[in-house]
């Protein structure tokens, strides 16, 4: 079982921190990679405060395709370069969004949300995906959060 009761009284530093723990984590204890996505998507819900979407879009017959996620529906299909996940998907690079609203092209899947944060995930040569995350709080993300999502997403490459 996975322990998020002392999530509150925690720094964000160390929520995240815990964040990466926890993924490890889970990431080592089950092979089926939709349980743990599944699982990731609800840890990074419970350990960044004011946030609304969290998830991936996984990459399949030349698209971004909805995968796990905690938050309202969301969009189904994303084309690359399409948004700020088809963009950061297309370059191979983490995209910090103070303001979606100000983004070329962003794709409206919640009104409620402000900013974004999406960092790709590359194994080797192969793209595999994104994890998304939205918030309705603009300027919500920072480059703590870009680093320690970063880790994250290095911990589910290890197990890809």
């Amino acid at each position: 079982m996975i322990k998020i009761d002392k999530i509150k009284e925690m720094n964000k530093e160390d929520k995240l921190k815990y964040m990466v723990i926890l993924s490890r984590g889970q990431l080592s204890s089950e092979k089926d990679m939709t349980a743990n996505l599944s699982n990731i998507s609800a840890i990074i819900n419970e350990c960044i405060p004011d946030i609304n979407w969290a998830g991936f879009y996984l990459f399949k017959e030349g698209e971004l395709v909805l995968g796990p996620f905690q938050g309202k529906p969301a969009c189904n299909r994303i084309a690359v370069g399409k948004g700020v996940c088809g963009a950061a998907f297309l370059n191979n690079e983490t995209l910090l969004v103070p303001d979606v609203h100000l983004f070329p092209g962003h794709i409206a899947c919640d009104s409620e949300s402000n900013s974004e944060i999406v960092v790709p995930i590359i194994k080797g040569d192969k793209k595999l995906g994104v994890l998304d995350i939205d918030s309705p709080v603009k300027n919500r993300f920072s480059d703590l959060e870009k680093a320690y999502l970063e880790k994250l997403v290095m911990e589910i490459k290890k197990y890809i």
